[in-house]
C-alpha cells in the first residue's frame, strides 16, 4: 500500500497556496534585496494569512517578521486607515533603514494597545486587505495579489470568524471593492496567487 496521498485527498486550497509560496520565494530570491519586504494583498478569505504563514515557515536564511493588518485596522471601517498606519509607521521608516513601530488595535476596547517594533535588518512580510497601493508598492520588493472566487472567500472567512464577522461582511467588502477599483492592486503585484 502506498503512503502517497491520492489525487482525491489533495487539498486544492493547500496545494494552490504551496505553489504560491514557491513562486513568492523565487521572486524574493530574484529581487536580491538585503532585507526584503513582501506585501500580500487580497480580499477577505482569499488566503493571505495562510500564504504569509507558509512563507514565514519556509523562509531561508534566518528569521522573518510578519505584520498582519488584521492586528492594526482601527475597527470595521478602518481598511484605509490601517494601510496608512503600516505605510507611515513601518514601511517608510524601514525604507530609510530605521526601525518602525505599530500598535495593535484592541477590538474589544476600540483603542490602540501595545506597541510592536519592526527591525529594519530582518526580512518583513506585511499581509492584509488594502496593502497594495501606489504609495506602498515602491516600498515592497515583492508584491503579491491573492485571488479567489467571491463565494469561496466568503465561506472561508465566515467559517474562520463566524458570528463575529458575519454582521460586518458587507461593510468590510465594500471597502475592499473601493480599494480594488481605486488602487488596482492586481496591477501593482509582481506575483499573483490564485486560490480555488
Amino acid at each position: 500500500m502506498s503512503s502517497a496521498p491520492s489525487r482525491s485527498s489533495v487539498d486544492p486550497v493547500g496545494a494552490a497556496l504551496a505553489l504560491g509560496a514557491e513562486a513568492v520565494l523565487r521572486a524574493v530570491a530574484a529581487a536580491a534585496a538585503a532585507h526584503p519586504v513582501v506585501l500580500i494583498d487580497g480580499c477577505s478569505g482569499a488566503g493571505k494569512t495562510s500564504l504569509a504563514r507558509l512563507l514565514a515557515a519556509q523562509w531561508q536564511g534566518g528569521p522573518v517578521q510578519l505584520v498582519a493588518l488584521d492586528a492594526l485596522y482601527p475597527g470595521w471601517d478602518g481598511l484605509d486607515a490601517g494601510v496608512e498606519i503600516v505605510r507611515a509607521a513601518v514601511l517608510v521608516p524601514r525604507a530609510r533603514g530605521e526601525a518602525g513601530a505599530w500598535r495593535r488595535w484592541d477590538w474589544d476596547a476600540g483603542a490602540p494597545a501595545e506597541e510592536h517594533v519592526v527591525d529594519p535588518v530582518l526580512p518583513l512580510i506585511v499581509e492584509g486587505s488594502g496593502v497594495l497601493t501606489a504609495a506602498t508598492a515602491p516600498l515592497g520588493d515583492v508584491r503579491v495579489w491573492v485571488d479567489a472566487p467571491a463565494a469561496a472567500r466568503r465561506r472561508r472567512a465566515l467559517d474562520r470568524d463566524g458570528d463575529l464577522y458575519r454582521p460586518h461582511w458587507e461593510r468590510w467588502a465594500a471597502q475592499e471593492r473601493r480599494h480594488v477599483a481605486r488602487d488596482d492592486p492586481r496591477g501593482l503585484a509582481t506575483v499573483e496567487v490564485v486560490v480555488p
